[in-house]
């Protein structure tokens, strides 16, 4: 979901408002969860997508191992059942993407294509997007043999050969993980060290089923129906040889997409947003959930657990407001 929409400048001209006591930015698992915990406490929040509804959830053809769904549930359905049981309970979905936000006071603003929205609290739900390689047959098998996320997808991949793209610890925390589910995984990095901690190189270097192919870089992801192979180039030889495989990982960092709360909201390095208290970012009635403050677990799970809390606490702040 992509809530980056930094290169958009809003029109001068002036937009109708409407004042909401939460306005809830993103609709994946943690903002349709917060939207839930907010409705029944009945704020009404008022959820807007963004360029898309779901977040990366709905990337997944299937979701194994979200609690509740023994066989499994695919992410757009689960997407809807959350927006339904929010729907119900009173909030409203809005299709639509903030423009520009003004936290410098309350209510904040938020604009957005069509209206200015004045909110007494914010909940900052807007994920955050997987580092891609921008090759040719990464976005035609995205969920077809190409993935972000060895917990969701490894599974799928049983007695299978898998490409791990990446040289940091999460190429490696996963395709260590991969390997209890892979025939074989072969981990393409395109220098000639590795970036991951050093243990963490041990146990991969350890582990029979992972190979290493270094100095590689991706040229293109190939297959049919599905994926069966990627291309690589050696930088060193400039050689070309495709690499088999069923699956390919592709684990080169993510982008929180926080953009547009630079310079108003305290991040790291990274852009993920610094949580100070309970869910709440460094202005006061301002919350994060999800991806968006999450770098390390990044689960579906998660994810919706922390847009509840973020609800939780709005509710807390919003009845100590008015005492």
């Amino acid at each position: 979901m992509d809530f980056s929409l930094n290169k958009i400048t809003p029109d001068s001209t002036q937009k109708e408002q409407e004042h909401v006591r939460v306005l809830i930015l993103g609709a994946g698992p943690a903002g349709l969860s917060a939207a839930v915990y907010a409705a029944r406490a009945e704020l009404s929040p008022v959820v807007l997508t963004g360029i898309s509804f779901g977040g990366q959830a709905a990337l997944t053809n299937t979701i194994e191992n979200y609690p509740g769904f023994p066989d499994g549930v695919g992410g757009t359905q689960l997407g809807e059942l959350i927006k339904a049981q929010a729907e119900h309970f009173g909030a409203s979905i809005v299709y639509d993407s903030a423009m520009s936000v003004d936290l410098s006071h309350r209510p904040f603003s938020i604009k957005t294509y069509s209206k200015e929205y004045l909110a007494d609290a914010l909940i900052i739900a807007t994920g955050a997007s997987p580092n891609l390689l921008n090759i040719a047959g990464e976005k035609e098998f995205t969920g077809k043999g190409v993935s972000y996320c060895a917990t969701c997808d490894g599974w799928f991949f049983k007695n299978k050969d898998i490409v791990v793209v990446g040289g940091g610890d999460s190429a490696l925390e996963e395709g260590i993980f991969l390997t209890r589910f892979g025939s074989s995984v072969t981990i393409v990095h395109r220098r000639e060290a590795l970036r991951a901690g050093v243990l963490l190189q041990k146990r991969a270097q350890e582990n029979p089923k992972i190979k290493f192919v270094l100095n590689t870089i991706p040229l293109d992801i190939e297959g049919t129906d599905k994926v069966n192979g990627l291309k690589v180039k050696n930088v060193l030889t400039q050689e070309e040889t495709v690499l088999k495989g069923d699956g390919v990982f592709i684990f080169i960092g993510s982008t929180p997409q926080t953009q547009l709360f630079k310079d108003q909201l305290e991040m790291d390095s990274h852009g993920y947003l610094i949580l100070k208290n309970q869910m709440e970012t460094s202005v006061p009635g301002v919350f994060a959930a999800g991806e968006a403050a999450d770098s390390i677990y990044r689960q579906v799970v998660t994810s919706t657990g922390m847009g509840a809390a973020a609800a939780i606490q709005a509710t807390k702040f919003l009845e100590n407001d008015e005492k």
